[in-house]
């Protein structure tokens, strides 16, 4: 199997082997036994924060299929939500704004799966992942036994976790999430772009619903939905963080430049807008892969295009911003047999 076949970018070649683990033993096992003869391991859920090598993986590759919601809920505690790590992430979100859960209402239309969004604390419009996340059930490589990772234990920060600092150890079983009731509306709104979609101010609740389709919508027009008919759906998401900056290298941007201050006293500013004032504009394409026609931030896949001419693209992305600004973009996929020197 081409693993072009399970990721989003639509790129990378054959692996070696494939297991399929559709049970959370079938998923214990086939980890184990890799280890154990010594064979290395890929873990792939919904493929959407992969860059694979045109060479492939030679190893084992777990599909992560494993099925389940199990739901433990009071009208004083709200839900406490137990999920898969093989279950499709945005069916979850749709899962719980039907039952008027709040609290993950605007990651709608993350692509992946729910074990995935731990290990880079997913985010976006405000809200991330470890908001609500109260412990991760897990397998540990090292220990060889399941273990249940509390959230103090989890290491969170702005697309950071434990499991990025340690990306072989854990196997991600399921993922526990508080969500409260709400009464139909959503969280406090955090973010300035969304708040003025549905016309409330910042800190403000508005209807579950309409967060979770004002989202979507403002994802799709970013191309950050996927929809096989478009290509600049073909991508990883965004290629890039944002750069977390010390005040002294945020002064140094131009007066334009996004600055976000942060409580620990750094300043955020938007790869975005770094990549797009160092003259990189949308749709700048690079042979068979280009940046979206909707976001400067994805990198995508035009039809034919190969993980060496997407590792390019970065590259060339990557180069120009430190030229125009001094500033190093990191790229936010995992990169699987190709480094981006």
């Amino acid at each position: 199997m081409d693993l072009s076949e399970v990721t989003t970018l639509r790129v990378g070649g054959p692996a070696r082997a494939v297991a399929e683990a559709t049970t959370e033993a079938d998923l214990i096992d086939a980890v184990r036994s890799a280890d154990e003869a010594g064979e290395p391991v890929l873990l792939v859920g919904g493929g959407s924060n992969l860059v694979v090598s045109d060479a492939g993986f030679d190893g084992t590759v777990v599909l992560v299929r494993t099925r389940g919601i199990d739901v433990s809920a009071d009208a004083c505690s709200g839900a406490m939500v137990t999920v898969a790590a093989g279950e499709d992430w945005d069916a979850f979100v749709a899962h719980a704004v039907e039952r008027d859960w709040e609290g993950v209402e605007a990651l709608s239309g993350i692509p992946g799966s729910v074990g995935a969004t731990p290990i880079q604390n997913v985010g976006a419009y405000g809200q991330e992942v470890a908001d609500t996340i109260v412990s991760v059930r897990t397998w540990d490589r090292h220990e060889k036994r399941v273990r249940t990772l509390m959230f103090t234990d989890l290491g969170f920060s702005y697309r950071h976790s434990r499991f990025k600092a340690e990306p072989d150890r854990f196997v991600v079983l399921t993922v526990a999430f508080q969500l409260r009731f709400a009464g139909g509306l959503s969280a406090p709104v955090r973010y300035a772009e969304l708040a003025r979609r549905l016309e409330v101010e910042v800190g403000e609740r508005a209807p579950l619903a309409a967060v979770r389709e004002t989202v979507l919508a403002l994802r799709r027009g970013k191309g950050m939905v996927l929809d096989a008919a478009d290509h600049d759906t073909w991508s990883a998401g965004s290629f890039f963080t944002n750069p977390i900056l010390t005040p002294e290298a945020a002064a140094a941007l131009p007066p334009e430049a996004p600055r976000f201050e942060q409580a620990d006293g750094t300043v955020k500013t938007s790869a975005a807008w770094l990549i797009d004032h160092a003259g990189f504009a949308k749709g700048h394409t690079r042979g068979e892969v280009g940046l979206s026609g909707k976001h400067v931030l994805a990198l995508t896949n035009r039809g034919g295009g190969t993980a060496t001419e997407l590792l390019d693209l970065a590259r060339e992305v990557r180069d120009g911003v430190e030229r125009a600004f001094g500033i190093r973009l990191v790229n936010e996929p995992v990169l699987v047999g190709d480094a981006l020197r």
